[in-house]
C-alpha cells in the first residue's frame, strides 16, 4: 500500500510539483522520428509533464523543440508553417529557427529587435528512431543516455508510440509485474491452460511466452545505479533448474522486456497527470516486421489503435472491445499484448489510489519502483545525485534462460554491475 501523500508525490508531474522537478531532470522521448517524416513537414503538438510543446523538422532536417504558444501573443506554433528554415506563426508571421532565434518580425520590420530575442527552445536529440528534449534547468542539463536499440540498423529496430488516457505510474508498475504476465496473458504466456497442458509459446518474437507455468514466481531484487534489477525465478520441469525471468527498472520510467528473439524497451513518458505516451521500441541481431509487431500486439484493429495519431482508442464504451463469448477459449476476450495492459491500467482509472490495495509477495518489484521514485524525488529536491541521470545505458538489457541451483542470477546480466550505485 502506498499512503496518499506518497501517491500524489509519484503521480502529479506538472511544473512546480516535486515529481514534476525530478522528472524534469531527464531526457524525455518526445515523439517518434516517424511522426516527422521529412524536412517542412507539418509540425507536431506535444504534450509533456503537463505542458505544451511544437516539435518540427526544418528545410534542413533539424528537429526543433518550443514552447508552444508563439512568444508574441500566444498563437499556437502547431497550427503554423514550417518553411524556409523555421517555423512561421500564422497570427502575424513570427518566424523561429530549430535553436529558437527569431528570424523574422513581418508586423515590426526592425532586425535589431528581432536579435535581441530568443523562443523559448529545449535542447533536441535524434536518436534509435525517436526524438529526445530536454526541458528541465539549463544548468542542470545531464549527459544524454544511449540505449543499446540506437546502435542496431534501422531495419532491426522498430519504434512505436502509444497514447494511453492514466497516469504513467499505472503502466510502469504493470510492466515491472512479472507475476501478472502468466495470467493476463494467459493465451500468449501458457498455451493449453484449457485442458492444463503447458507448452510454450514457440512465437520468439513474443514476450509474453513464458517458459514456466508456475503462476507463483520467486522475486529477489537488486539495486544499481540505473534503478534496479531483478529476477522472476519459476519452477521447471527439470530438477535443480528454475526459469530465470530478469528485468530490468530504469528511473524514471523505463524497463526492458525480453522475448526469445528481441528485447522490447518500454518508455512510459508522462503526457500529463493522467495521460501517458508509451514509447515502444522493439530491437535485435535480425530485422524487425512492423505489421507482425502490430499484430502482436492486437493494435492491427483501428478500434484500439489509431496508427496516425499514436491513440489507444478503446474504452469502456464498449469495454475496450471485450469479447465475452471469445472468454471460452481466450482468457481476457481480449487480443493483444498492448491491448491487455492497456485496459487493464484504463481499468483503474486516470490515477489509481494506492492506499485502497492489498500487497503481496508477488508485488516486491511494484513495491520497489515505488521506493526507487519516492528516493528520486527526494534527491532531485535536495539537490542530490539521480540514479540513471547521464549514464550510459546499452549495457542494460533483459533475459529468459535456465538458472541452475546455487548459481548466481546476477551473472546472467553481469554489465547491469559494472557502474556503481549512485
Amino acid at each position: 500500500m502506498l499512503n496518499h501523500e506518497d501517491n500524489e508525490l509519484l503521480c502529479r508531474v506538472g511544473p512546480g510539483t516535486p515529481g514534476g522537478e525530478m522528472m524534469r531532470r531527464f531526457w524525455h522521448p518526445a515523439c517518434t522520428s516517424a511522426q516527422l517524416p521529412e524536412p517542412d513537414c507539418p509540425p507536431l503538438r506535444v504534450r509533456l509533464l503537463g505542458e505544451n510543446y511544437v516539435a518540427f523538422r526544418d528545410s534542413s532536417g533539424q528537429v526543433g523543440f518550443l514552447e508552444e504558444l508563439c512568444m508574441h501573443r500566444g498563437a499556437s506554433l502547431a497550427l503554423g508553417r514550417v518553411e524556409e528554415g523555421g517555423i512561421r506563426c500564422l497570427y502575424h508571421g513570427w518566424k523561429f529557427s530549430a535553436a529558437g532565434a527569431v528570424l523574422e518580425t513581418p508586423n515590426h520590420a526592425d532586425t535589431k529587435y528581432a536579435a535581441r530575442l530568443k523562443a523559448p527552445a529545449f535542447p533536441v536529440r535524434e536518436e534509435g528512431g525517436v526524438v529526445w528534449a530536454y526541458v528541465g534547468p539549463k544548468h542542470l542539463e545531464p549527459a544524454f543516455s544511449r540505449y543499446a536499440f540506437m546502435d542496431v540498423e534501422p531495419s532491426h529496430r522498430v519504434v512505436l508510440r502509444i497514447n494511453v488516457g492514466c497516469n504513467y505510474l499505472q503502466l510502469v508498475e504493470g510492466g515491472e509485474d512479472s507475476s501478472h504476465v502468466g495470467v493476463l496473458h494467459t493465451n500468449m504466456a501458457r498455451p493449453g491452460w484449457k485442458d492444463d497442458s503447458f507448452t510454450r509459446n514457440p512465437d520468439v518474437t513474443n514476450p509474453a511466452a513464458l517458459a514456466s507455468n508456475d503462476l507463483e514466481p520467486t522475486l529477489k531484487i537488486e539495486d544499481t545505479a540505473f534503478g534496479f534489477h531483478y529476477v522472476a525465478l519459476r519452477k521447471t520441469n527439470t530438477p535443480r533448474v528454475q526459469n530465470a525471468r530478469v528485468v530490468p527498472f530504469i528511473v524514471p520510467y523505463g524497463r526492458i522486456i525480453p522475448a526469445p528473439a528481441f528485447q522490447f524497451t518500454v518508455l512510459e513518458v508522462p503526457a500529463d497527470d493522467t495521460h501517458t505516451s508509451t514509447f515502444l521500441v522493439i530491437h535485435g541481431n535480425e530485422p524487425v516486421n512492423e505489421d507482425r509487431i502490430i499484430e502482436l500486439l492486437g493494435l492491427d484493429n483501428p478500434n484500439y489503435y489509431n496508427r496516425q495519431s499514436c491513440t489507444f482508442t478503446a474504452s469502456w464504451a464498449d469495454s475496450f472491445g471485450q469479447d465475452r463469448a471469445l472468454m471460452k477459449e481466450n482468457w481476457t476476450g481480449l487480443r493483444g499484448v498492448e491491448v491487455e495492459d492497456a485496459a487493464i491500467g484504463l481499468s483503474q482509472g486516470p490515477l489509481y489510489d494506492r492506499s485502497r490495495e492489498h500487497l503481496v509477495p508477488a508485488d516486491q518489484a511494484v513495491t520497489r519502483v515505488r521506493r526507487i521514485l519516492l528516493e528520486a524525488v527526494k534527491r532531485a529536491g535536495e539537490g542530490g545525485p539521480l540514479r540513471a541521470l547521464g549514464l550510459d545505458l546499452r549495457g542494460v538489457g533483459a533475459c529468459d534462460s535456465e538458472l541452475e541451483e546455487g548459481s548466481r542470477w546476477q551473472e546472467l546480466l553481469p554489465s547491469h554491475r559494472e557502474t556503481p550505485v549512485a
